[in-house]
């Protein structure tokens, strides 16, 4: 069955095979870009957090097989753990930093608006769920007539009427409608493929 518990955790689990390229391509899709805004958003220069990002990677490669789903904590937190303890090496070892900020002011940044509590963090799932609905709408674009994805993208993500977008694309509002239900539901199962994937540490993801 697709949704049993052994193929929820399939993504996760399928890390350890590091010959498994799509799903490491599936995880560095979503993962990376997110890292990267991460250390964006906590003052890292461009190509610093390009670092961070791909060490973040490589960490999760190296001890991933170590990650126990059963123990407290989801993977996601997991991942944002080694985010941030990387984020705090770079600044300790005295990596390239923004010359606006003080290195230990810095410091000081990283360590408390990345704790598991704090606004950052929820905000970091936030972004999380705004990249898997970016990955997967790439993802699934191909599958959909052009005509069809541009009825869901202009009424749905843009906000468009639907008497607009009809005009706009000669077609019926009935058809908009029609076109705007498929690929959402194609889209939500895409999404929350992606998200059951990953909760299996209990029921949070």
């Amino acid at each position: 069955m697709p949704n049993s518990p052994k193929t929820r955790a399939s993504l996760i689990l399928r890390l350890r095979d590091r010959s498994d390229l799509q799903a490491w391509q599936e995880f560095t899709e979503i993962y990376q870009p997110l890292v990267f805004r991460l250390a964006r958003r906590k003052g890292f220069q461009h190509s610093d957090a390009l670092d961070v990002a791909q060490e973040v990677i490589l960490r999760v490669a190296n001890a991933v097989e170590r990650w126990e789903p059963d123990r407290p904590g989801s993977f996601r937190g997991w991942l944002y753990r080694i985010a941030r303890n990387l984020m705090i090496d770079f600044l300790d070892k005295g990596r390239r930093v923004p010359v606006t900020a003080g290195n230990s002011g810095m410091l000081r940044q990283v360590e408390q608006q990345i704790d598991p509590s704090s606004a950052d963090s929820q905000q970091y799932d936030v972004e999380f769920r705004r990249q898997v609905f970016a990955w997967a709408a790439e993802r699934i674009r191909g599958s959909f007539r052009e005509s069809t994805w541009d009825a869901f993208w202009l009424t749905a993500v843009e906000q468009q009427a639907p008497a607009a977008v009809s005009k706009q694309l000669d077609l019926s509002i009935g058809a908009i409608y029609i076109a705007r239900t498929r690929v959402m539901q194609r889209l939500r199962a895409e999404v929350q493929r992606v998200l059951a994937e990953q909760q299996i540490e209990g029921g949070r993801s």
